[in-house]
């Protein structure tokens, strides 16, 4: 393939959300049952199956009944739990040598501090050709080291969700498939003026919701080329300028909103911007009224976050050989298409999607593949490699938001500030950059 965009470990934007965005028939689902997805060990001869994926209790219940109806011939205990307690509780069990997990599913960056305690994987991978694996995907997966770690499991991204009645507003000549960050802001000006001085525009920002990501992997990667090295760069400083005038016109109560879909829905908000996950259920019952559109370009470029997840086994896992029969059903092509269905994750094989997708996801698949075949596209990955320290990280972007944002705090002084307590953490953590930052070790701000 030409023009291929690289990422570290020959990971390139054109082999990973273009997956799956065919249109065919697919496969019939066969039910199954034999699951026990009580949350809790489920006794022996049962794979506990601890992941940092559908912690929300809908989309846990949607993965559960995949499980049951899917998996065939195996017990299967699932318990979702955030990243610090998924990196704590790997990290002690296999450690000690007292294993009682036997799957685990987590973002490629979660896995990859747990390297040396997943077994080795190339023996199932090899016997899961048919699957159509990208081989970006399947070197992303050997976790920088000469053997596969985890099997690729599904994959996501952040898309705009917009309600029609917001495309009156747009500037004179402006592509909603194509916004610009200056556009997006001239937009919801307008809209905010038009509407009572009402703003239509929101973010996740509440205790539990993924804005930092936005920060992470959209508007610094747009405004610096960068998300860790550029963090308090003069490039930097413009961005969190921009987001200041964003914050202007986004509704006041984002602060309070884990996920964009319930505002939307009721109408408090016409324009989001969240997880693909967590907008599955925006539109409802009127898919006609909405469109998913990609994020918009910035001076560097269109900054986007692939978000990765895979399958591993620990050492040491009482059920493995199970554990190895769920992972060859869960990357099946039936269920990767189920969960797109149900929880709008999408195939990391060459699953084709069908025709009768629900609204939402047909929607979501369209900016999906639109996002990623930018020519201008830049990609980010979530921190790799913090383990247990994730929300930390976090954290600190979060924080420059607060004082920049909510407080009013100067931009330069913030960032010195934030870069200071960044670098502490990394340089304790001593792990090597991640994309879009230069490839490099130890990864620090500059």
């Amino acid at each position: 393939m030409t023009n291929r965009i690289k990422l570290h470990s020959g990971l390139s934007r054109r082999g990973l959300l273009g997956l799956g965005l065919g249109v065919a028939a697919a496969p019939a689902l066969t039910a199954c049952g034999g699951v026990s997805t009580s949350g809790a060990d489920g006794g022996e001869g049962s794979v506990n199956f601890l992941s940092t994926q559908f912690t929300q209790v809908e989309e846990r219940q949607r993965f559960e009944k995949i499980l049951g109806d899917r998996v065939t011939g195996q017990k299967v205990a699932f318990n979702a739990v955030d990243p610090s307690a998924f990196a704590t509780t790997v990290q002690s069990q296999v450690d000690a040598g007292k294993v009682q997990l036997s799957l685990v599913g987590g973002l490629h960056g979660e896995l990859a501090p747990h390297a040396s305690r997943l077994a080795d994987l190339d023996d199932l991978l090899g016997s899961l050709g048919d699957r159509g694996f990208a081989t970006d995907l399947t070197d992303l997966a050997k976790l920088s080291g000469g053997t596969t770690k985890y099997v690729p499991w599904m994959q996501a991204t952040y898309v705009l969700a917009v309600n029609k009645k917001a495309l009156q507003w747009l500037p004179s000549g402006a592509d909603v498939q194509k916004l610009s960050y200056d556009q997006l802001l001239s937009w919801l000006t307008a809209a905010r003026q038009a509407n009572g001085n009402k703003p239509v525009f929101g973010i996740p920002a509440g205790p539990k919701g993924l804005y930092h990501r936005f920060f992470q992997g959209f508007l610094l990667p747009s405004f610096t080329g960068g998300q860790v090295t550029t963090f308090r760069s003069p490039d930097a400083v413009t961005a969190w300028q921009y987001m200041k005038q964003l914050w202007a016109q986004t509704v006041p109560a984002s602060t309070n909103y884990d996920g964009m879909q319930e505002p939307l829905q009721r109408g408090e908000v016409l324009v989001a911007w969240d997880h693909v996950a967590r907008l599955r259920d925006a539109p409802g019952d009127k898919p006609d009224d909405w469109v998913m559109v990609p994020a918009p370009s910035g001076p560097k470029g269109l900054g986007y976050m692939l978000v990765v997840a895979g399958l591993g086994i620990p050492d040491g896992a009482p059920e493995a050989d199970r554990a190895k029969a769920v992972v060859t059903a869960l990357t099946t092509a039936d269920v990767q298409v189920d969960v797109l269905r149900q929880n709008a994750f999408f195939p990391v094989t060459n699953a084709q999607l069908p025709t009768d997708l629900p609204g939402a996801v047909s929607l979501e698949a369209a900016a999906v593949k639109a996002q990623q075949e930018a020519a201008n596209a830049i990609v980010s990955l979530p921190p790799v490699g913090v383990g247990a320290r994730d929300g930390e990280v976090s954290q600190i972007f979060k924080n420059a938001f607060k004082e920049i944002c909510l407080d009013g705090k100067p931009v330069q002084g913030v960032l010195d500030a934030q870069a200071t307590q960044l670098n502490v953490i990394l340089d304790e953590l001593k792990v090597a950059c991640w994309r879009p930052d230069p490839a490099g070790s130890p990864c620090r701000v500059a």
